[in-house]
């Protein structure tokens, strides 16, 4: 996409000081989009999610929660440049029951927790959970995309069920 003024900037680019105020200009307008490196996270039903992440910190595994993201809405969970290859997901819907998890176990807790290490969550006082891989192939930036057909029903056995009222609001983060 070519504006007007970038047409500008290339005919009155023969002189040096033009082409440094030219390309000044062009990347202060489009700096803001070419920055958005985050995690984030899309709910696709109508329910409210509970939502806690977890990702290799250089050599130490991190987990953080909760994350209260409304229905049919987006939140940034992490800021800034994606720090690992691969994220771990588990969410809970607060209104209809039921959850995304998967096969790879974390430390959790029902309060807001950031977390450092997965081993031995429940002697260390924490609930052990089951998170959903994610690869983000080292891009930069990454959007998990929560929808209907991937959450399973609810499971009455030792998961973790979250104070929605004491969830972390993306705001905050």
């Amino acid at each position: 996409m070519t504006s007007i003024f970038a047409l500008r900037c290339r005919t009155r680019g023969r002189v040096p000081s033009f082409l440094a105020l030219c390309a000044l200009a062009m990347s202060t307008l489009y700096a803001p989009a070419a920055l958005a490196v985050d995690f984030r996270l899309c709910n696709a039903t109508k329910s409210r999610v509970g939502v806690a992440v977890g990702y290799k910190d250089g050599e130490t595994w991190v987990t953080e929660g909760w994350w209260n993201v409304g229905g049919a809405s987006c939140e940034t969970l992490l800021k800034g440049p994606l720090v690992a290859r691969y994220y771990y997901v588990y969410a809970l819907d607060y209104d209809k029951g039921g959850e995304w998890s998967g096969d790879a176990f974390m430390c959790t807790r029902e309060k807001e927790f950031t977390i450092r290490g997965i081993d031995n969550c429940l002697a260390r006082n924490y609930s052990r959970t089951g998170f959903f891989e994610i690869d983000t192939g080292e891009q930069r930036s990454w959007t998990v995309q929560l929808t209907e057909q991937g959450m399973e029903p609810p499971n009455n056995s030792a998961a973790t069920q979250p104070d929605p009222a004491a969830g972390r609001s993306a705001a905050t983060r």
